[in-house]
């Protein structure tokens, strides 16, 4: 259940796919946490009682016991927002204070060499010694020269300017897990949309998102890695300024180098620090990490997800999860049993476990109440054909806007994807082509960033013998959903019985295996199934042990659930409000 509860003036874009009964409810309807427009939002526990209150949903105490935990959360940001901007104000006079001093000890290193005229002599000697009689110590390793030198230079270090500062205790986030429609995510997003003007830095990412930014990050960092630069062009600027000779600079350049490695040898940190870069480098404060429908289904999400979230909470970073299990559930593989285990006592030890034990779909409860669902058309034949192309029709010319084909849409990696037809944030496809080829959630996140309406047609029901298109299907709908996009489907069956299967067998939740590699030639998680080894029983051998009849369960439990409140005029109105391209055009309003 996302984002139903808020709801605005429609814009004249929005009028164009709404329904008249939409419309009148939007004059009735109040905005409990507008994103853009109110300056004072209330918390996740008063837009709830107040939607209930108006019958907008119905009550339900596991869901009004996690809003009073989230606006209990709530009240402790501002103090901590304080908090942690007086401590990036200590640490970064800290950094600087110990950066100076470092740099300060290496000079008078250099000093000391160059006062001793033997000391290049005796270390190039003994360089080519043990290069030509190979008599290196069976034990020392590459660098450890360097390593022990640097860790001499730290400890002297942090007697000179002390130990780096430490961060305030941060409240405990929360991990929300229960049932597919159960209104995690729902409450979720209240929380996070009444952080903003409170907390500098937020984030909310869904897990195919989230993957896609660790792969990008990793690669980003591992290319700089790779990259072999020009001695001069690799040696700074305060080093080519000292009066030193050539040699000695070298030498300086070398212990630079060596440092920087040090600090990006585990990547997963670097990539952690990433997370909340995006023009926000100098405001220092508080950071929010929500993160919908965490899952560990394979051995690089467990590992990742491990470094990742373990760096984010050990810096102060507040995470509030959402699951379909309890920590400790999330690996029943048994993948990387003890990084696993690392992580779920990180996840205990930062935040607090709440379970929505809800048994009802309130996606059901909330679709059961709306007058009309006019944007799921089926089955295929003559009559649905003619509501879709209807319905295509009426959103082109309300909108006015001039049908383009074949325009492509920039994808991440450096990718692109080409549009059979859009306008002016519309665009139609066929199952086919979404579904039918190698595309993967960077394909399906591009769509839905850059279309507030997508039309897809000829949607057929699945089952095991086409299950690559089902598993790319159900990711589809995720992004769709997660981005608040307003979707129109023709569609062989009822929604219900999309996902029947037959008697070939039942599908499997490969929905976890969407990750993209900028390497030329590198095989794609997303053809697993494709290049895979295949059982008997018709999946590949190496992934049948990972996935279980409930994850299987959750996840097309889940795609039904959201198709269906994707429907509903509560979602509906809502896309004007917190689709992308409507907030892209606010802020540019803004602007003029």
């Amino acid at each position: 259940m996302r984002r139903i509860w808020n709801l605005l003036s429609k814009s004249k874009q929005l009028a164009a796919f709404s329904s008249p009964a939409s419309k009148f409810r939007v004059t009735a309807f109040c905005s409990y946490c507008d994103q853009s427009y109110r300056q004072n939002r209330p918390g996740p526990l008063v837009q709830y009682k107040s939607l209930v209150d108006q019958g907008k949903l119905q009550y339900d105490p596991y869901q009004e016991s996690v809003a009073s935990e989230l606006e209990s959360l709530l009240a402790r940001l501002e103090q901590y927002e304080k908090d942690m901007e007086e401590y990036h104000v200590n640490l970064a006079n800290w950094e600087k204070q110990r950066e100076n001093e470092r740099r300060r000890l290496l000079k008078e290193e250099v000093e000391l060499h160059q006062k001793d005229e033997d000391w290049w002599k005796r270390l190039n000697n003994k360089l080519t010694e043990r290069w030509t009689s190979r008599k290196r110590p069976a034990n020392m390793e590459p660098g450890v020269g360097k390593w022990v030198s640097y860790l001499k230079r730290e400890k002297k270090l942090d007697s000179l300017v002390g130990r780096r500062p430490t961060a305030p205790p941060a409240p405990k986030g929360l991990y929300i897990y229960g049932n597919v429609g159960s209104g995690k995510t729902m409450l979720m997003d209240m929380f996070y949309s009444s952080t903003k003007g409170i907390v500098k830095h937020r984030r909310r990412y869904h897990f195919h998102e989230a993957m896609l930014r660790i792969n990008e990050h990793m690669h980003k960092i591992w290319k700089n890695q790779m990259e072999e630069k020009p001695l001069q062009s690799g040696v700074a600027g305060w080093i080519m300024s000292l009066p030193f000779d050539m040699k000695a600079k070298e030498w300086l350049a070398a212990e630079e180098r060596y440092k920087q490695e040090m600090q990006i040898k585990n990547i997963l940190p670097a990539v952690a620090d990433k997370f909340f870069l995006d023009g926000e480098e100098n405001e220092k404060g508080a950071s929010i990490l929500c993160f919908d429908e965490i899952q560990t289904v394979d051995v690089f999400a467990i590992v990742a997800l491990s470094g990742i979230l373990s760096r984010l909470l050990s810096s102060g970073t507040i995470i509030v999860a959402t699951s379909n299990r309890a920590p400790s559930d999330l690996n029943e593989a048994g993948m990387q049993k003890e990084i696993f285990q690392k992580l779920v006592s990180k996840l205990e030890d930062h935040c607090e476990k709440v379970l929505i034990g809800s048994e009802i779909d309130y996606r059901r409860f909330i679709a059961q109440k709306s007058e009309n669902q006019v944007h799921f058309f089926w089955p295929i034949g003559k009559e649905a054909t003619n509501e879709f192309e209807k319905k295509w029709h009426d959103v082109t010319s309300r909108l006015g806007g001039r049908i383009v084909s074949n325009t492509t849409i920039s994808v991440m990696f450096g990718r692109t994807l080409e549009v059979p037809k859009s306008f002016d944030g519309v665009a139609r496809f066929t199952f086919e082509y979404l579904c039918g080829r190698p595309l993967g959630a960077a394909d399906y996140i591009a769509v839905a960033e850059n279309f507030h309406t997508v039309f897809i047609s000829d949607i057929p029901v699945m089952s095991m013998r086409i299950r690559d298109k089902a598993r790319r299907f159900i990711t589809l709908i995720d992004e769709l959903y997660n981005h608040h996009c307003c979707l129109c489907c023709l569609a062989s069956s009822s929604i219900d019985e999309l996902f029947q299967g037959t008697e070939e067998g039942t599908l499997f939740d490969l929905e976890s295996f969407q990750f993209e590699t900028e390497i030329d030639g590198g095989k794609l998680r997303r053809n697993v199934l494709a290049e895979g080894r295949v059982s008997s029983a018709g999946a590949p051998s190496s992934i049948t042990s990972i996935l279980s009849g409930q994850e299987e369960l959750f996840a097309f439990h889940r795609a039904v659930s959201r198709l269906i409140e994707m429907q509903t005029p509560l979602y509906l109105d809502g896309v004007s409000n917190f689709h992308p391209y409507f907030q892209r055009q606010y802020k540019q309003s803004q602007q003029l």
